[in-house]
């Protein structure tokens, strides 16, 4: 077994994919719309899927918010220094909504953006 994907509903996908590749570097991978189930999925990330995990951004046709309820925690993502990766997401026009910096109770560097529907990233710097 392997992991796949980790699935997000978006309200706007056009968006959301631009978030994805212009600030945070990833890739479109595939795309479909569902006319029949008033959807479309949109497949994202570094690699291609047949070698790691990617993001499925599902719009729901109509649909324009979510509710983020309380489950739901982030993705991580590597980054080799958590201070640029900051810099450069914010130089694209993305949102830090936490700054690099030691973890609490620990001594991790990590920080956290935050995608346009509101998901959180959190940057976990790998030496």
């Amino acid at each position: 077994m392997r992991l796949l994907h980790t699935m997000l509903r978006v309200g706007d996908l056009d968006r959301s994919i631009a978030f994805y590749t212009e600030v945070l570097g990833m890739r479109l991978l595939r795309r479909q719309d569902y006319p029949e189930g008033k959807f479309t999925l949109a497949f994202i990330g570094y690699q291609d899927e047949s070698e790691g995990a990617v993001i499925e951004l599902t719009h729901n046709w109509g649909v324009t918010a979510y509710e983020m309820g309380n489950a739901f925690g982030h993705i991580a993502l590597a980054v080799p220094d958590a201070y640029r990766a900051c810099d450069d997401i914010r130089a694209r026009s993305g949102k830090i909504v936490r700054e690099a910096g030691p973890m609490k109770h620990g001594n991790t560097v990590i920080a956290f953006a935050e995608d346009p529907d509101g998901y959180k990233i959190e940057l976990i710097q790998r030496n």
